[in-house]
């Protein structure tokens, strides 16, 4: 039996100060999502860390039940901060029925090229994990940064920087904390926090 193609479900977000490009590798299925939006599922960590951060409480994105993210209050702050979303696949198959990277297979990945000459402000790029980080990397030559570092490259005359955060799944073993303080780095030297 052949696998199904899914195409990305979501448009690029863009916002036109968008300093940073946030990259993961590609949506969960539609029965995790808690909103219409990247970083959809609630056991997904993504906004805990941004809320903590930026608000001092991991919870600032959820809605009032507790039981979905609040897309709005999402877009309000990526909007002000200067932060576009994306993934780095436009088309994969679950070769397994999870959200796991590790059963992705990229059918097509995102022409980075073409997004990043829509955010002229945009200084980093960073990848959310492994298959994000190894799917960028077959479009640029950069080298591959530790997890929680970065590397440098230049992208039409631009210097630019690579950052390898830790992935912000719960597969992801390591404390909420402990990834907040890799995103932590990133974030001031930036200059966004």
């Amino acid at each position: 039996m052949e696998i199904e193609i899914e195409i990305h479900p979501l448009e690029p977000f863009l916002p036109g100060n968008a300093k940073l490009l946030m990259l993961g590798s590609f949506p969960p299925q539609k029965k995790r999502w808690s909103m219409e939006f990247y970083y959809p599922n609630l056991n997904n960590d993504m906004w805990r860390i941004t809320g903590f951060l930026f608000f001092d409480n991991k919870d600032y994105f959820l809605n009032e039940s507790k039981k979905a993210f609040c897309r709005e209050r999402i877009v309000d702050f990526l909007n002000e901060k200067g932060i576009a979303l994306f993934d780095t696949a436009s088309a994969v198959r679950r070769l397994q029925d999870n959200a796991s990277d590790k059963f992705l297979e990229v059918v097509q990945p995102t022409d980075i090229s073409l997004l990043l000459r829509q955010l002229p402000n945009c200084k980093a790029i960073v990848t959310t994990g492994q298959k994000a980080t190894d799917t960028l990397r077959t479009q640029f030559n950069i080298e591959e940064p530790k997890v929680g570092d970065f590397s440098e490259f230049v992208f039409d005359n631009r210097p630019m920087r690579l950052y390898r955060m830790p992935s912000s799944s719960r597969a992801y073993p390591l404390a909420l904390d402990k990834k907040a303080a890799a995103y932590r780095i990133m974030y001031q030297d930036l200059q966004m926090l």
